[in-house]
């Protein structure tokens, strides 16, 4: 699968054997915490489209990508009954807090770095759901499958956005020309792949491996 293949250059580090370890031997919170991702990936794109109603580009995708995960968190919830599990909250790994820490305050700089997130996000998904796939029983490991093309279509969306406002054609912009986002990409790159690398204090789908 080429998009697989360039998720995983875009990707600073690839997910260590220790976090499919814990994946495998946690498989009910990890179904539940996927459920929960599925549900949060959609809520940050209705948002987006709250908050930038101006650029037509975003409105659309953030449309097909709140219905998409909305349909995946639906199939999770699936696996969850299937598996008599108690659907109930988790505690939030550190993954996205941490990441979002860094988002400058300044427009069209914002926008630019929380759309730079998405991808990452979006692309460290499908990386889990191709590393662990194999290893699961065959439905859920299909299923798992089945999610890639649609988590390596948002990656893409979510960058050829990022590069669309800081090039100000999106909202709250007086910039125009070709702007390179290459500079965030990567300081976003090395912040990603250390919260991925670096030893977690509890399992979770986007957190470091447990020890």
């Amino acid at each position: 699968m080429k998009e697989l293949s360039d998720i995983n250059q875009f990707l600073g580090c690839e997910t260590p054997a220790k976090w499919l370890e814990n994946a495998l031997e946690n498989q009910d919170v990890m179904l539940i915490d996927h459920a929960h991702c599925e549900k949060k990936a959609a809520m940050t794109a209705l948002n987006l489209m709250h908050r930038y109603p101006e650029n037509a580009d975003l409105l659309m995708k953030m449309s097909r990508l709140a219905r998409e995960e909305l349909r995946h968190f639906e199939q999770v919830m699936k696996f969850i009954k299937q598996r008599k599990l108690r659907y109930t909250n988790l505690s939030a790994s550190r993954y996205a807090s941490c990441l979002r820490e860094h988002v400058r305050t300044k427009e069209p700089e914002k926008i630019t770095d929380v759309l730079i997130i998405g991808a990452f996000i979006e692309a460290r998904s499908c990386e889990r759901f191709a590393k662990i796939a194999p290893h699961l029983e065959e439905k859920l490991g299909d299923f798992y499958l089945s999610l890639l093309k649609s988590e390596a279509r948002h990656y893409q969306d979510y960058l050829s956005l990022a590069q669309n406002y800081a090039q100000g054609n999106g909202k709250d912009s007086n910039r125009k020309g070709t702007v390179n986002i290459q500079g965030r990409i990567s300081f976003f790159r090395d912040v990603e792949a250390k919260l991925i690398l670096e030893p977690d204090t509890v399992f979770r789908f986007h957190s470091g491996p447990v020890y």
